[in-house]
Formats: C-alpha cells, sequence, structure tokens
C-alpha cells in the first residue's frame, strides 16, 4: 500500500467527492450559495480556489491509496471564507486558519489516515507560519426542534452541512474558544501539535468517517462571474487579484526546537 498526500490545487480538485465540488456554502456568502445548481456551484469553487492559491497557496490536502483518493482536509485564512459569518460564534481568530471540513473515506478507515492526513496539513500550514487551526464544531445530542442545516431552526441563514462533531474535535486536542450550544468554534494550536499522539487516531478515524456532505439545491442567485464559453464548453479564467486579498503577513513563523 502506497500512500501520499497531495495539495488541493486545479488539477487535483477532481478528486474530491462530487457533493463536495459542488458545495460552496464556505465559500461564497450565505445569501449567494443557498440553492445554487451543482454545475453553476463547481464553477464557482473553482474560481474560490484559483484566487486563494494566487493569493495565499493551496486550501486543502488530499490522502491518496496507491493512487486513489482517499480522504481530503480543507482549510483556507478567515477572509477566504465568507460562510463562516453565518456561524453565531463567528468570527475566525486573525491568526488562524479555518479548518472548513475533513473526511476519510468509509472503504479506507482503519489504516491510520487520518494522523497521516492531518499531521501533514499541521506540516503545511506550520511552513506557511500559521499559529492554529480553528473549526466551527456541532454539539450531538441536541433534540431541540430544529431546520437541518440552518441557524438555529428560524431559517434566516444557510450554514454548511459538513461540520466536524464538536466531541471528536476535543478528543484529538481542540480546546473551545467560543461555547455555544450547538455551534461552538474550536481552536487548535499548532506548536502543541506537531504529531498527533497514537492514542487519538482511533478518536480520528471516526471523526472523519462520520462526516456526511449533503448534495446542494436548486435556484440560481445573481452572482459576478468570470468565465468564457467556447464550443458549448465553461472555461474557467484565472482572476490575478480576487475580491478580497488575503494575508498571513500577521501571523508570525513557529520555530521548533
Amino acid at each position: 500500500m502506497t500512500r501520499a498526500l497531495v495539495p488541493l490545487s486545479m488539477s487535483s480538485i477532481g478528486d474530491l467527492p462530487e457533493q463536495c465540488r459542488s458545495c460552496v456554502t464556505w465559500e461564497l456568502p450565505s445569501s449567494a450559495a443557498v440553492g445554487l445548481e451543482s454545475d453553476l456551484a463547481g464553477f464557482e469553487k473553482e474560481v474560490w480556489l484559483s484566487g486563494v492559491m494566487l493569493t495565499w497557496g493551496s486550501a486543502g490536502q488530499i490522502v491518496t491509496v496507491d493512487e486513489k483518493p482517499a480522504g481530503f482536509a480543507l482549510f483556507a485564512p478567515p477572509t477566504a471564507v465568507p460562510g463562516a459569518a453565518a456561524f453565531p460564534t463567528s468570527p475566525v481568530s486573525p491568526d488562524a486558519v479555518l479548518l472548513t471540513t475533513a473526511r476519510i473515506m468509509p472503504e479506507f478507515r482503519g489504516q491510520g489516515l487520518a494522523r497521516f492526513l492531518m499531521n501533514g496539513v499541521i506540516k503545511t500550514l506550520t511552513s506557511r507560519g500559521v499559529r492554529a487551526i480553528e473549526l466551527f464544531g456541532v454539539e450531538q445530542g441536541d433534540d431541540q426542534e430544529r431546520v437541518a442545516g440552518r441557524l438555529d431552526g428560524q431559517g434566516e441563514q444557510e450554514l454548511p452541512k459538513c461540520l466536524l462533531p464538536a466531541d471528536f474535535a476535543r478528543a484529538v486536542g481542540f480546546t473551545d474558544i467560543q461555547t455555544h450550544r450547538r455551534y461552538p468554534r474550536l481552536r487548535f494550536e499548532l506548536a502543541s501539535g506537531i504529531g498527533w499522539k497514537a492514542e487519538v487516531e482511533s478518536a480520528l478515524e471516526k471523526l472523519f468517517t462520520v462526516i456526511t456532505i449533503p448534495a446542494p439545491k436548486a435556484a440560481l442567485p445573481e452572482l459576478v462571474r468570470v468565465r468564457s464559453s467556447e464550443g458549448g464548453r465553461m472555461k474557467l479564467r484565472l482572476r490575478r487579484v480576487p475580491d478580497e486579498p488575503v494575508s498571513t503577513q500577521n501571523s508570525p513563523r513557529l520555530s521548533c526546537a
């Protein structure tokens, strides 16, 4: 068995599950992401990724086994993830990168791939001078009536549905930085995470296999797009400067003894 880590890029984005490729609830403001058709959402995800790559770098890692995609982790600076503003525990700390989702495919569980993947994420982000990883967790066992994926069941804002369970995040070293009965924000200091402890490997495997990513809905909001059509096929045009530039100049590099 040969396992490897592949940075998320325009050439590797096709290795993500279709539901993830066509979900932009993190990458677009909540009002714009609701109801996008699958093909249009996939195009918008590529536009977003190209902008982040040009200004910051790869926004994820894909783990492969014998060159077959087995899992992934997606992350980005908070200024590049407008969908995070929908959470009651936002904003993400400016010195952190937001881990939006992570998953190991069920058929590859039990092989230590979650630990391998997250060690790669930690190494990559530490080398970029990032100080911490934050995520929005979801508390389990809340029996209040809610509309799935909507904030507090009121239906005002659409929330991403691929959240990591808060209890599992705590089990692998994340700590609460902003508490909430449903959507706490948790943080992992990278200085303390150079190499996950072996005893949390089982929790990692569970963490990344319980996440489901629902398919998007239909309907088209107004969006500004950069695209052209040739021969009936859509082509992506890269823009050098995105609407909201991303910077990590305030994130000092870590020095490890």
